[in-house]
């Protein structure tokens, strides 16, 4: 359990939010959302006393114990990965490196043979005889390699120690944890994993995530931070986001009567409640969706970008015909072999693989970039494309302002560009600004504006809701779903396929896997599974 009290986080004379009082219960777990700094991760800050606040305090419950994901994935580069897992439980780690000292004195004493006895007993109530099997297959459990585990941190990739610092938060069932952005380079598989166990927990939990399935799958309240402040409602991301768009049509609907609004609202709450799909987790939500009333669902104050692709011209029938493409990274293993496929009119098909660079290569390869390793592409005749790929630092190294950025892209005048950024939420003086100080989020937003300037039939996205907010992810999902032409795309955003993507191709050492379904049957059919196992084998 975490008790805040009276909490109030400013910088400067920006005040983030103040009298913030709320009490985080056991078997809960809280998404925590809110526009681009609002606060999300500073409240996970205060919370674990990595930041002070300005006011209030922050209390866990008696003898409990608070695990936080690091951030930091340099911190523990001189320990070795199982070491780094055991740190995660500190009372048992210090008690390890205690007994270990007083094991290693020449001059054991009894004083000392007393003491070690006291700390055996406790080793042996916190789990420690198990404590390295255990973790060992949380990491396992998490896609980190056995023969890894005795290795320095320092000798993995970056991808690899995400996923230790995980096993790290979840080892040894902490009774309140924080966990900001938890799914960020995890493969899909991996994030499936971490929704099932996070499902079974007990404990407290807080999360920041952009991966609105991961939210809906885990979070059994949502904590929305605006309008300055930090509030609590019931339910997940998807009731928040539907509940908060119907109050705002209402808003603007001033003809409605007061009455048909609560009937309205009222109806949406009994639906939302009806069609609670996580079973462990259906009882608790539907009491509180119960308790909700119609008065605590009201407009966001969050804004959306108006993401729109259009189609200049209609593709004719031949979109992409692809045969026995190879691909080797840098190091000569194989990404992918023997791809073969056809793109049909119309469809949205999303590429999936163990290895990411598989799908940029694929990308790479066919927007002219990179040469395959064998096999050849061809795009029909009508196809026109507009690519975002996964690293657009290149793009960026100018000393260009925003609108004259654009402008390279596109044939309209200054006040054509600058209705393209207003559209990604760039207004006033921010249309000036140098394109080589913006951050990651803004990059993106400039790189979808560059696409839609092309009026291409065919988009090819590359992990395109990375570094993105909520609010883009969620204007982006919504007209990729309305998209009349083709779509190549790769994601780690559950939701995002799910919705999208109406064909399946997964690129393998071995060759492809080709399945024209929807994404969740894809993952939870057994005997593709088994088929997709024995490709990376």
């Amino acid at each position: 359990m975490i008790t805040v009290t009276n909490l109030a986080i400013q910088f400067g004379k920006r005040v983030l939010y103040k009298d913030v009082n709320i009490k985080f219960t056991n078997g809960n777990i809280y998404g925590v959302i809110g526009a681009n700094g609002a606060g999300k991760s500073t409240l996970l800050k205060a919370i674990s006393g990595e930041l002070e606040p300005n006011k209030g305090s922050v209390e866990l419950g008696p003898g409990e114990r608070l695990s936080v994901l690091d951030q930091d994935h340099f911190k523990y580069d001189e320990y070795s990965v199982l070491d780094t897992v055991l740190m995660g439980h500190q009372p048992l780690w210090q008690n390890m490196k205690e007994r270990e000292a007083i094991y290693m004195k020449s001059d054991f004493s009894e004083e000392d043979g007393n003491l070690v006895a006291e700390l055996e007993e406790k080793f042996a109530e916190m789990g420690g005889w198990n404590a390295e099997s255990d973790a060992a297959q949380m990491l396992s459990n998490l896609g980190v390699k056995e023969e890894l585990h005795q290795k320095q941190m320092s000798e993995l990739s970056n991808n690899e120690k995400v996923r230790v610092m995980l096993a790290k938060a979840l080892f040894g069932n902490p009774d309140n944890l924080l966990l900001d952005e938890p799914t960020n380079d995890l493969d899909l598989d991996t994030v499936q994993w971490l929704e099932e166990y996070l499902s079974n927990v007990e404990q407290t939990v807080l999360v920041v995530s952009h991966d609105r399935h991961f939210l809906d799958a885990v979070s059994t309240q949502t904590v929305d931070i605006d309008f300055g402040k930090v509030t609590v409602f019931a339910g997940n991301y998807s009731f928040w986001y539907e509940s908060s768009q119907l109050a705002l049509r209402q808003a603007q609907n001033q003809r409605q009567k007061a009455e048909e609004k609560r009937k309205e609202l009222e109806e949406f709450i009994r639906r939302f409640s009806a069609n609670v799909a996580k079973s462990k987790q259906t009882t608790s939500r539907k009491k509180m969706l119960a308790k909700l009333t119609v008065d605590e669902i009201r407009p966001s104050s969050r804004k959306y970008p108006g993401i729109i692709f259009q189609m200049e011209r209609e593709p004719g029938n031949q979109i992409l015909e692809v045969e026995g493409l190879k691909a080797l990274d840098s190091d000569g293993t194989v990404l992918f072999d023997n791809v073969s496929f056809n793109v049909e009119k119309g469809q949205k098909i999303v590429f999936l693989s163990h290895n990411p660079k598989a799908m940029t290569a694929l990308f790479e390869i066919i927007n002219g970039n990179r040469t395959a390793d064998a096999g050849t592409y061809k795009w029909g005749v009508t196809i026109t494309t507009a690519y975002l790929p996964l690293d657009n630092t290149e793009f960026f190294q100018s000393e260009l302002n925003l609108v004259e950025w654009l402008s390279q892209f596109g044939t309209g005048n200054e006040v054509a560009m600058k209705g393209y950024l207003g559209r990604m939420l760039f207004s006033g003086e921010e249309v000036l600004k140098k394109v080589n100080v913006l951050s990651g989020g803004e990059k993106m937003r400039c790189m979808i504006a560059r696409m839609q300037l092309k009026n291409a039939n065919c988009l090819i996205l590359d992990t395109p809701t990375n570094h993105l907010d909520l609010e883009s992810i969620q204007a982006f999902n919504n007209n990729l779903i309305n998209f009349k032409g083709n779509i190549l795309f790769s994601s780690h955003d559950h939701e995002f396929i799910q919705t999208v993507a109406d064909r399946i191709i997964e690129l393998t050492p071995k060759g492809t896997i080709d399945k024209l379904m929807q994404y969740d049957d894809y993952i939870y059919d057994e005997q593709l599974k088994e088929q997709r196992a024995k490709m990376y084998e």
